[in-house]
């Protein structure tokens, strides 16, 4: 993992759904590579004050599975940015619009992301838990924005710095 430092410009994650996803992604990933867990804690803590204990167990359990499958069949380590920062880095992009895609049935940008993000072996069981994450936040009302594959196509190839606004 490396931790990109943050600036200040603002980001389109306005979206509680987005915003969750990233949080929960950078928490969980922070976690797995310091081998502490403050990180779940403090991401815990944010997924019960937004969505109260019950739906945040939930979602939040659900990220924690889509995560964790993430890290073990990363391509390379992950690059995340530190909790709370406005900015998104290619890596993280990829993350959240794979989230999106199934929740919208987009098979391609589906592939696309995770075969960017994954290991050929590790493609089956980070899919299962994409999905079940997507289904997640849709069985909790939290539907995310589609991302159409020409976009996430050019953050993945147009991003050489890796810092995405």
């Amino acid at each position: 993992m490396s931790r990109l430092p943050c600036g200040r410009s603002r980001c389109l994650l306005e979206n509680l759904p987005e915003r969750l996803v990233l949080e929960g992604y950078r928490h969980w990933i922070a976690g797995y590579e310091t081998g502490s867990i403050e990180p779940w804690e403090l991401g815990w803590n944010l997924f019960a004050k937004e969505l109260g204990p019950r739906n945040g167990r939930d979602v939040f359990s659900a990220v924690s599975s889509w995560a964790r499958e993430c890290y073990s069949y990363a391509r390379r380590p992950p690059q995340i940015y530190p909790f709370n920062c406005r900015r998104v880095c290619r890596h993280e992009c990829l993350a959240i619009a794979s989230i999106a895609a199934f929740q919208h049935d987009d098979e391609r940008v589906a592939e696309f992301c995770l075969d960017a993000l994954v290991t050929q072996g590790g493609v089956p069981n980070t899919r299962r838990a994409a999905s079940d994450l997507a289904d997640t936040l849709t069985a909790h009302g939290h539907g995310m924005m589609m991302v159409p594959f020409p976009v996430i196509a050019d953050i993945a190839i147009e991003a050489p710095s890796e810092q995405l606004h």
